[in-house]
């Protein structure tokens, strides 16, 4: 009898942390690592669903498997290995990434190519390192395997044929904000409705973090470009929103003191150089947000801003000057969302280009 009493106070006990711990922390949160980078979720909710964390984790890894150039046996490395006028079929997943890579290729006229993977490699950022600068002669040859419309489908991009044997694909540009897109279907489809999900700082906010709160708090980190802590330009309340970032501040190197971006023109075969440190753009779509952003860091600043407004894109740049200072300017529509929903917080998620 003593010890049931026992047993029945520590339950009790228990019980009343586990209840005060929930009141408290009304929110479930997931993270790791995938892709070379960080993954966080955090989701509102009274119920905690601990197999969440290992679904969450089952897609990453299947999508590791299908997108990444660096995992042997992926999907687009067999894409990338399958010789010129071959038919291949494509997995439901990769056909609709696909589809969504060939629309904005069109869009931007070029400026977003998954294909610039060979030059990718050519200049070291891919998987293979380079120690060298190409040569112009090299860069010649290789533009002639580049170019998304090298690629044609059929039945509805499920099956693909290249018509250039030596066109490399590479999905860098497209595949976290695809991530980001695919781990938001899972928890929508669980019946959450309240959620984050950020990953390497591409991010999709599904309703609102708390009552009485329209959205989550999202924090447009200007670039650090001297490698100082990283700020806050602006923070805005997002819903139902994904947002995504591309910047040429993080990947590059120097060779013969000249700095080497990562961001590779489609047209020219060389390393882009303007004065665009970032692009972070906003979309109903991360994968598209993210396509955009890379697209945007290829164009500059000039041309950027001018497509940006004609197609109503939000997007904020942050630009460089001679003596390494930012500055911020929006398109139309991007300002049109920090003059409705920007805040003061500290408490906020920050979206910056991260490895």
């Amino acid at each position: 009898m003593r010890l049931f009493k026992y047993i029945s106070i520590l339950v009790v006990i228990s019980l009343g942390t586990y209840l005060l711990f929930f009141r408290e922390n009304p929110y479930q949160e997931i993270s790791g690592r995938t892709f070379g980078t960080y993954y966080n979720i955090k989701i509102k909710t009274e119920h905690k669903n601990r197999l969440l964390t290992n679904r969450i984790k089952e897609e990453l890894d299947k999508i590791n498997s299908e997108m990444s150039v660096f995992e042997p046996g992926s999907e687009i490395n067999t894409i990338n290995e399958t010789g010129a006028h071959q038919a291949l079929n494509l997995s439901d997943n990769m056909a609709k990434l696909m589809r969504s890579a060939d629309e904005i290729y069109r869009l931007t006229d070029g400026n977003f190519d998954p294909t610039v993977g060979q030059l990718v490699d050519l200049w070291g950022f891919g998987a293979g390192q380079h120690s060298d600068i190409p040569t112009d002669q090299q860069i010649k040859d290789t533009l002639k395997s580049t170019g998304f419309n090298k690629l044609s489908f059929a039945n509805n991009y499920k099956i693909m044929q290249k018509s250039n044997a030596d066109t490399l694909i590479n999905l860098s540009a497209i595949a976290k904000g695809h991530a980001v897109d695919r781990v938001s279907a899972i928890l929508k489809n669980a019946g959450y409705k309240d959620y984050i999900v950020d990953i390497g700082g591409e991010i999709y906010a599904s309703g609102a973090r708390e009552e009485g709160v329209n959205g989550w708090n999202i924090g447009i980190a200007a670039p650090n470009l001297d490698n100082a802590p990283e700020e806050n330009a602006a923070v805005i309340r997002l819903h139902n929103m994904a947002v995504a970032t591309s910047g040429d501040y993080r990947n590059y190197y120097y060779k013969n003191n000249k700095r080497y971006s990562h961001t590779i023109s489609p047209q020219t075969g060389y390393p882009v150089e303007h004065n665009l440190a970032s692009a972070t753009v906003f979309d109903s779509n991360c994968m598209r947000a993210d396509a955009l952003a890379t697209a945007f860091m290829a164009m500059g600043e000039e041309k950027g801003l001018k497509f940006a407004n004609k197609n109503k894109i939000p997007v904020i740049f942050f630009t460089r000057n001679e003596y390494n200072e930012t500055k911020m300017i929006s398109s139309n529509e991007a300002q049109k969302l920090l003059d409705k929903y920007q805040i003061v917080s500290e408490d906020a998620t920050s979206t910056q280009e991260k490895k």
